[in-house]
């Protein structure tokens, strides 16, 4: 069992990436780190998945719990399509972070890998997902790589978290290139999000930048 995450300062900003894998009893056992300079979230959230990928064996069935739904999505939702469409979306468009996204697609070639969503910053949450977050927020915060390898301390609670632990969804309310607005409301008419796919009136919508879209793609120009 394991569990990836991604954290970016500013969307875009001072980033980093984190992934962790449990032992037995489902506690952290084995951790990585490491800074990406400036970037987005979901630069941060595909970086953190193809690390953990690439760091574990390809023979042994994985779970993997995220709280990033376009991560999520894009190598599994999207993909096929971006493939038959020779990497455009279905509006046309170069799909994002088309690099990592091949190499993550290389990467799950011929291995089981059960995806698992998780809300982040949740009272009693994912434990894996938490250390992720914690170990990626410190890695974007001092750019520094950090790890069970290296004998790190485990990471502190991140300066994202309400220090009250209130519940919230990181994807619902990330804003989007750092101007995005966090409302969602009811769509009066049906329309098409940034990502490619179609939402139907009545359906709850967020502003992106390029318009309104689907709320959990607020942070992708996917």
């Amino acid at each position: 069992m394991a569990a990836c995450d991604g954290a970016s300062k500013g969307n875009p900003g001072p980033a980093g990436w984190a992934w962790v894998v449990s032992d037995a009893s489902e506690l952290p056992a084995r951790w990585e780190a490491g800074p990406l300079g400036r970037a987005t979230n979901n630069v941060a959230e595909l970086t953190a998945l193809e690390r953990l990928l690439a760091a574990t064996d390809p023979d042994v069935p994985l779970e993997i719990r995220m709280d990033s739904q376009y991560a999520m999505k894009a190598v599994t939702t999207w993909l096929p399509g971006w493939k038959r469409n020779g990497w455009k979306t279905s509006a046309g468009k170069p799909v994002a972070n088309q690099d990592l996204v091949v190499r993550i697609d290389g990467l799950l070639t011929g291995r089981t890998v059960d995806f698992r969503y998780v809300p982040a910053h949740q009272v009693d949450g994912d434990k894996l997902n938490d250390f992720a977050d914690r170990a990626a927020s410190q890695a974007a915060t001092e750019q520094a790589e950090a790890g069970s390898e290296l004998g790190s301390p485990e990471p502190p609670p991140s300066p994202d978290a309400p220090a009250s632990r209130t519940p919230r969804r990181k994807p619902a309310t990330a804003r989007a290139g750092g101007g995005g607005s966090t409302r969602t409301l009811k769509a009066k008419f049906p329309g098409r999000c940034q990502c490619g796919r179609g939402y139907a009136a009545g359906e709850s919508i967020a502003k992106n930048p390029q318009g309104w879209g689907h709320p959990e793609c607020r942070t992708t120009d996917a």
